[in-house]
């Protein structure tokens, strides 16, 4: 019992052999850790998934939770030799010895655990973000002075047979840097005649993006990809890098907004990021029929998806089109960041880790991380809105660039008394000056 009371508060088997100094200091050293512990959650509770994502502060940590696991092993050990039976009592030395085990096996354990998560954690910050070398701007202020922050996010389809990857979604979300308020703008994979950066690539194609062949004949989706297999279009800019960089400033130049960052999420280790969070939970409106051979149904209603249900929730065209798939996308991105909390993610993290090193690519810095956590707390509590680019308000065959340029200005107005409207086909329901709050209603 005294081993046990030790575990709980140190120094109590000290303090019951005599041991008075020893006990006490050992008891203020318990109470200030756990005070500090406390201080740490409590306090300081919304900084603590910054420190997740720097490496430096992982590596802090487990160190941390080392030093700890085995100061407090150490208490159990010496308050056991403090009070254990003599030896002529055989069962109850092998009784308390046991228990004395457990006791430390129970404190370890955990730590362990604790450890391989930092590792993990330290793991996936080095593979996926790039180190920006301590840019002092970075450091002083992430965004820049900027209000808005903006985020390309592509959904990649690579597939046996077909040549590079497809950037079938593509969505830039607009955050305000200061309450975290989203709009979402998407454009349509069959978008053509494209104009491209100025330089190399707009005096290849001067009257727009018109491809090289049957299998580029000229849309939007294949810029990414394009760029990658054309080191000319992107001079000065390396292997695995000039995709990003050319459709990043593609999607500038169409939608009038400077793109900060890009993410690009395969599609199918999509699926794999839903499955290690138990799966993500949707209301859909209407059944959706998938498959080129119709070989799958969604049913109408609200239920949890598996990642392969998500992956096809997300990409069926069938009895549908591009624009009613760019909906529900959206939809599913907002479903995923609104229930991936904290515990599912913990809960899962090992798995989340693996899939997320094979899914995404992306060019935000390794210093900008803490400014994002912190930012994407903000958007978790923030409304989004969305504006997509589709038929009747675009024709993706001649697009009016001038328009979408104009429509983003005002979506982004903070003086503009209307929020930005979903414009689906020309079937939706909607009108082009309804308001749309985007949810987890999906259909």
């Amino acid at each position: 019992m005294l081993t046990v009371s030790s575990t709980v508060l140190w120094g109590v088997a000290h303090l019951a052999t005599d041991r008075r100094k020893t006990g006490v200091a050992l008891m203020a050293a318990y109470l200030l850790m756990i005070a500090g512990i406390l201080v740490l959650f409590t306090a300081y509770s919304s900084h603590l998934l910054s420190l997740a994502v720097q490496p430096r502060w992982l590596i802090v940590l487990t160190v941390a939770l080392v030093v700890i696991a085995l100061a407090w092993t150490s208490v159990i050990v010496w308050s056991f030799l403090l009070v254990r039976p003599p030896r002529s009592d055989t069962i109850g030395r092998f009784l308390t010895t046991t228990l004395t085990v457990a006791l430390c096996a129970l404190i370890l354990a955990p730590t362990a655990y604790a450890t391989r998560l930092t590792y993990l954690s330290r793991d996936v910050v080095n593979t996926l973000f790039p180190s920006s070398n301590g840019s002092p701007i970075l450091a002083t202020d992430p965004w820049n002075g900027a209000n808005r922050v903006n985020f390309l996010l592509l959904g990649g389809d690579s597939a046996p047979g077909r040549p590079g990857v497809r950037t079938d979604s593509v969505t830039v979300a607009s955050v305000d840097t200061k309450t975290g308020a989203t709009t979402l703008f998407g454009l349509p994979r069959n978008l053509q005649r494209v104009q491209l950066p100025a330089g190399p690539a707009r005096n290849r194609f001067p009257a727009g993006f018109t491809g090289s062949g049957p299998d580029t004949p000229g849309l939007l989706n294949e810029i990414f990809q394009f760029g990658e297999d054309h080191p000319d279009l992107v001079p000065g800019v390396q292997k695995g890098k000039r995709g990003p960089a050319l459709i990043k400033q593609t999607v500038s130049d169409i939608l009038g907004i400077p793109v900060h960052y890009y993410a690009l999420v395969d599609m199918r280790g999509f699926a794999q990021m839903i499955d290690a969070m138990g799966g993500v939970r949707v209301t859909i409106k209407q059944p959706i029929v998938y498959g080129r051979y119709r070989e799958g149904l969604l049913p109408a209603g609200t239920r949890k998806l598996t990642g392969s249900e998500a992956l096809w929730f997300g990409r069926s065209r069938t009895d549908s089109d591009d624009y009613a798939r760019m909906g529900r996308q959206k939809c599913l991105l907002n479903a995923v960041a609104k229930q991936a909390n904290p515990m599912t993610v913990l809960n899962s993290f090992e798995q989340l880790a693996a899939a997320t090193k094979r899914t995404i690519s992306t060019d935000i810095p390794q210093e900008v991380l803490p400014a994002v956590v912190e930012l994407a707390q903000k958007v978790k509590g923030a409304k989004m809105r969305s504006l997509s680019f589709v038929p009747p308000l675009i024709n993706t065959a001649d697009p009016d660039w001038h328009l979408i340029r104009r429509k983003v200005a005002e979506a982004l107005d903070a003086r503009q008394p209307k929020p930005a409207t979903d414009v689906r086909t020309p079937a939706a329901t909607q009108s082009p000056d309804n308001p749309i709050s985007l949810d987890a209603t999906c259909g």
